[in-house]
């Protein structure tokens, strides 16, 4: 199984600037998932991070794994969920940066789930580019909650 951007734009609330994920592939139903996130110049961040070496910032490798995990959740509940699900990250444990990203990259979040089902959903995350890993962390989300 795999989703499109406008498949993903249907499941989590995410718009431009702040969706990035392009796709998600490699789908096995409640169990994991892969999301694609093609880098460009032109991401509302390069300018000021940083002007004259562009660099991805972490905390936004983080989010594009958090979206590629709810999709997946999404996705395990079913056409119900998608659409009426938000899911809200209560925490990220062990995040490790382990190489930068940058323009002309593609970023593949590859996300487990760990634990997931009920109202508390738990993901391992971790991050590549041309398959070195750039990115890792645990990931705790609710689903739906405040």
């Amino acid at each position: 199984m795999q989703y499109d951007v406008t498949a993903i734009k249907e499941m989590i609330p995410h718009r431009y600037p702040f969706l990035l994920v392009d796709k998600v592939v490699d789908i096995v139903k409640g169990e994991s998932g892969t999301g694609i996130k093609c880098v460009t110049i032109n991401e509302p961040f390069f300018p000021g991070h940083f002007p004259d070496q562009p660099v991805m910032p972490g905390v936004l490798i983080l989010e594009a794994m958090a979206q590629t995990a709810g999709v997946i959740a999404i996705d395990s509940l079913g056409d119900d969920a998608k659409g009426s699900k938000a899911v809200f990250f209560m925490g990220i444990d062990g995040a490790k940066f382990r190489k930068t990203v940058v323009p002309g990259d593609r970023l593949e979040m590859k996300v487990t789930v760990l634990r997931g089902g009920g109202a508390v959903w738990k993901f391992q995350g971790e991050a590549y580019v041309e398959g070195t890993k750039v990115c890792e962390a645990t990931l705790t989300a609710m689903m739906g909650g405040n």
